[in-house]
């Protein structure tokens, strides 16, 4: 059995990227992301304790999204380590942090970065 706590589009305004007035001015950032945690107990325990708290899993990445950086693939390695030192009962998961409106001369919606890790990975 696989057990996974998944967060979607978890919406922050944020500061990243290699260009002064993206330091300046931020942009939208959407960030989704899947951890994997054995909580099978809390499948019939119905208790917290038995599961990853995902309101504490969204306050890690809120907080490391208003650390600016150039890179996106920074801030995602960033989540990923702050999230096994928070959770250290993760076996791995998946990050991806999408910048909406990025300053490139092409209509998109959005450009991202997905990271996928195991515990093996870690630390980065």
């Amino acid at each position: 059995m696989t057990t996974e706590i998944i967060i979607t589009n978890l919406a922050v305004r944020a500061f990243h990227g290699v260009f002064p007035e993206e330091r300046r001015l931020g942009n939208n950032f959407t960030v989704n992301a899947t951890l994997r945690a054995d909580f099978r107990p809390a499948l019939t325990s119905d208790s917290l304790d038995d599961t990853l708290d995902y309101g504490a899993a969204c306050d890690v990445i809120v907080s490391e999204m208003a650390t600016p950086s150039a890179l996106l693939e920074h801030v995602a390695g960033r989540i990923i380590n702050s999230l096994h030192t928070r959770f250290p009962q993760l076996a791995g998961g998946e990050i991806t942090i999408t910048k909406h409106n990025p300053p490139i001369p092409h209509q998109v919606e959005g450009t991202s970065v997905k990271v996928s890790w195991t515990r093996s990975d870690l630390p980065l």
